[in-house]
């Protein structure tokens, strides 16, 4: 299993908390996901893992490259509009950490730095 870059981990886990908590206000789970939002995660971590930028990507809404299937997209849009504002009083730290990647203006392949 390839070792994963600190920085993909962490969105992995900004983004799954996000989804957790999209579901539990709105889907009414506890605990667990339902089958939906278990979904969309499980698809989310498997676009991170095949981002060809990686540890120098931005946020994925400022990414050049829309891997996401429009229906998921949408679907992942309609978290972070609920979850974002949410997350500042719940995880202040998760949240500062995702806004700095989000102030990276272009996403910069691994191994490509000076390149240009």
């Amino acid at each position: 299993m390839p070792e994963t870059h600190p920085r993909m981990t962490r969105e992995a886990r900004t983004m799954g908390v996000m989804v957790a908590m999209y579901c539990r206000d709105l889907h009414g789970t506890q605990g667990d996901l339902c089958e939906d939002c278990r979904e969309l995660v499980e698809y989310a971590h498997g676009r991170l893992d095949k981002c060809p930028y990686q540890e120098g990507k931005t946020t994925c809404a400022k990414c050049p490259i829309h891997c996401y299937k429009p229906a998921l997209r949408e679907r992942m849009k309609a978290v972070m509009r609920y979850s974002g504002p949410r997350m500042l009083l719940r995880h202040p730290i998760m949240t500062a950490l995702h806004l700095w990647d989000g102030l990276r203006k272009e996403p910069i392949r691994p191994g490509r730095e000076g390149i240009g």
